[in-house]
């Protein structure tokens, strides 16, 4: 996790790297696909082998989707980075709407959380506004 202090500008921890191949929409990562072309190719039909650009081009177009994963990531990462110093309102648990002062951004791999104030643990799902 990392947490960024909007009073001293610093990270702590480590920043969520593993976002694009953790990220449940991809279903296959760079190893696994290169593990099953292996496999396929180990047990190709020697009088009809298979064409390697299609390989080539199956492996461009999977890191091609991770690298847009990991810059959509960053994006929204430096988007709730952007708050610290901000009066932002959202709403908590309760349903009421609150604000306050961005203190600290928290980024983790399940997502970004917000010091408002005195309130902790913020989700920067819930922020409705910012001035």
């Amino acid at each position: 996790m990392s947490a960024i202090d909007s009073t001293t500008s610093a990270t702590s921890g480590t920043a969520a790297t593993s976002a694009a191949t953790s990220n449940p929409g991809l279903q296959v990562n760079e190893t696994q696909f290169l593990q099953l072309m292996v496999d396929q190719l180990q047990h190709q039909d020697p009088t009809n082998p298979s064409d390697p650009t299609d390989f080539v081009s199956q492996l461009a177009q999977l890191t091609s989707v991770e690298q847009q994963t990991n810059v959509a990531t960053n994006t929204q990462n430096s988007e709730y980075v952007s708050l610290l110093g901000h009066t932002v309102s959202y709403t908590d648990a309760t349903g009421a709407t609150q604000s306050g002062v961005v203190k600290q951004v928290d980024l983790s791999s399940s997502g970004a959380t917000l010091n408002v104030g005195d309130a902790t643990g913020i989700s920067a799902t819930s922020v409705t506004s910012v001035s």
